[in-house]
């Protein structure tokens, strides 16, 4: 390259500053040292930068453009320096999160916001699962943080937070009409919606042993579903709050059980040994899930 980054911080400083003087004092160099590095770039590249207008040095309209492109050069360069540090201090690479579908989503979008404040430069990859799912992952060692509803052997977790989750079906779902409270042999004459276990274990927890069985991948497949009258199912209030508001779902009138909690817990797969910006976003989770009323704008 025949032109330095330094030369090229000398014009954007000229610009900047709005003179060589002034340029010169930012810079802390003398201003024959300006003046000298402007004429080198414009000798160099055999095109004029700067013409007098009057006593006063303006941009030509190649200076302009080759201005632009040196302030994005010289931007580049400062990203590149501090992705460099990031990286020794061992806060770049790439986290990734494993959560379960049930987990609410706001409080983690917070704390994922000033995670990237102090740690922009690292990378961030979201896997959701299901049921075992998110254990799996943590087994395979595909996750650096995981929240799942049980911690596997050979791993600490704490409790992060708890899901409250409601039996609920279409307004006008046939189990509204029975007039009564309802009973688990009444739920088992009608269709389920389950979500499917993304992991290999297969399970099948709160399945009712119901004829009738729909099998998601997705929960807000299942809600959608829920909400066409196509079965019932239970969902994390905190992620039907407004198809609740809106009507298009209703809760079950369940003798018993119509409300269930599921208690999630947060794993750092590496524990003691994790970077220092993995376990900076697992403090943010847990002061932001900790921090977030759950039942009421949690997702």
């Amino acid at each position: 390259m025949k032109i330095s980054l330094e030369q090229w911080q000398t014009l954007v400083a000229v610009v900047d500053a709005g003179g060589y003087a002034a340029a010169a004092e930012h810079l802390h160099k003398s201003q024959s040292s300006i003046s000298y590095g402007i004429q080198r770039i414009e000798h160099q590249l055999g095109v004029p930068v700067f013409r007098l207008v009057g006593r006063k040095a303006e941009l030509t309209d190649q200076g302009r453009s080759l201005y632009r492109h040196a302030r994005r050069l010289l931007a580049s360069a400062h990203q590149l320096e501090a992705m460099g540090q990031y990286y020794a201090r061992g806060d770049g690479g790439e986290i990734r999160i494993a959560l379960d579908m049930l987990c609410p989503i706001k409080p983690l979008w917070c704390s994922l916001n000033a995670f990237a404040q102090d740690y922009p430069m690292t990378k961030v990859t979201w896997l959701e699962a299901s049921l075992s799912g998110s254990e799996e992952l943590l087994l395979q060692r595909q996750a650096d943080l995981v929240i799942c509803p049980q911690v596997p052997v050979g791993f600490l977790g704490e409790p992060l937070l708890t899901v409250e989750m409601l039996a609920v079906a279409h307004p006008q779902h046939p189990l509204h009409q029975l007039g009564s409270r309802l009973t688990l042999e009444d739920l088992r004459q009608y269709r389920q919606l389950v979500i499917k276990d993304s992991g290999r274990q297969n399970r099948d927890a709160g399945w009712l042993d119901a004829e009738q069985r729909w099998t998601f991948s997705h929960i807000q497949t299942s809600i959608a579903a829920a909400c066409e009258g196509l079965g019932f199912a239970w969902y994390p209030l905190a992620r039907i709050k407004n198809e609740l508001a809106q009507g298009r779902l209703q809760p079950l009138p369940l003798a018993q059980g119509a409300r269930r909690f599921v208690h999630l817990s947060l794993v750092v797969s590496a524990g003691e040994f994790a970077p220092h910006n993995v376990r900076r976003l697992a403090h943010l989770m847990r002061v932001h899930c900790q921090s977030q009323p759950l039942s009421d704008d949690a997702n």
